[in-house]
């Protein structure tokens, strides 16, 4: 269930016809509700880093503990310059600065889906099912859940479903 979005024009065209834009959105998501039975008891934590970088590989569900109970399994490979990020129950905000990043990610709350991301800055801020987020980035990938499928090349692509 999308609660509103809105993009900015169009800042910067790269050989090709790969378009790069500034976007803002706000949303409210099923994936979201579900995400809230894993996070409601998460301890509050905070960090901030000048430089970044690092890759991991997860499985985790079905265990009484934050961020355990929905069966979710990835992996993923991250580097950048700035990122702030506090956290608490359900509630998260971050900052980042220029970063690139891929992940491939499976989980019964979100379906299943791989990405690659490149970033000049963002700022985001979630409290349980609702989300905010602007930020200049280029995105490629795919995704797909019993609810949505979602495809983009270079940050185009399509939506379908609620997400």
């Amino acid at each position: 269930m999308k609660v509103q979005r809105f993009e900015s024009a169009e800042v910067l065209k790269c050989e090709g016809h790969a378009e790069v834009k500034a976007a803002g959105e706000i949303s409210a998501s099923v994936s979201g509700l579900l995400d809230v039975i894993d996070t409601f008891d998460r301890p509050g934590d905070a960090s901030c880093a000048a430089t970044f970088a690092g890759a991991d590989a997860y499985a985790d569900g079905c265990e009484d503990k934050p961020m355990k109970r929905i069966p979710k399994a990835g992996v993923y490979a991250a580097a950048g310059v700035f990122r702030a990020r506090a956290e608490w129950s359900i509630f998260e905000a971050k900052a980042m600065g220029p970063n690139v990043g891929v992940a491939a990610t499976a989980s019964l709350a979100s379906g299943a889906g791989a990405f690659v991301k490149a970033e000049l800055a963002s700022a985001s801020a979630s409290a349980g099912p609702f989300k905010a987020t602007v930020g200049l980035s280029a995105e490629t990938g795919a995704s797909i859940s019993p609810l949505h499928v979602e495809a983009k090349l270079l940050g185009t692509g399509f939506s379908i479903g609620k997400k």
